[in-house]
């Protein structure tokens, strides 16, 4: 996992806040960022969308990428990603949509997640990472963890 204390370091050293979207992993990055003291300078708000109301409502994600695409696409991640950066006063977003399990389908098996990273004034990026079907509390940390990392990257790209 990331280095927590760093990434929030870092990120308060550059003057940017960070806010969350969160699907499977429910609020676990969220929670990851907030467990360091003095973390409230940085983190600004998580977003907990686990359905697709949720994901519309409070992210703006397009009904129509949702039919489309399904929920657990990179479509609907950087959608995710996006809406957070624009109703958070925030510089970076990540995002996390994806199949925790058990369960799963051919087309979109257990272990499957797509996360975004939307940063003011970049290109938002999107990524599908198989992790393969590890059980639900193992793919969750592995999300969880696999996000920090992400915002982590983001933070050393603008630097």
């Amino acid at each position: 996992m990331s280095d927590v204390a760093s990434l929030l370091e870092r990120a308060r050293a550059a003057g940017v806040r960070i806010a969350t979207a969160e699907s499977c992993t429910g609020g676990m990055v969220a929670a990851a960022l907030t467990d360091i003291a003095g973390s409230s300078d940085v983190v600004e708000r998580g977003f907990v969308t686990y359905s697709n109301t949720a994901k519309r409502e409070m992210l703006g994600v397009g009904a129509d990428t949702l039919d489309r695409f399904g929920a657990v696409s990179e479509q609907v991640a950087r959608e995710m990603a996006e809406g957070a950066l624009a109703r958070a006063p925030v510089q970076l977003a990540v995002s996390i949509t994806g199949i925790a399990g058990p369960g799963g389908s051919e087309h979109k098996p257990e272990g499957r997640v797509c996360f975004g990273v939307a940063r003011t004034g970049q290109v938002t990026r999107s990524e599908t990472v198989e992790f393969g079907a590890l059980g639900r509390k193992a793919v969750r940390a592995a999300s969880r963890d696999h996000a920090l990392t992400l915002l982590a990257q983001a933070l050393e790209q603008a630097s």
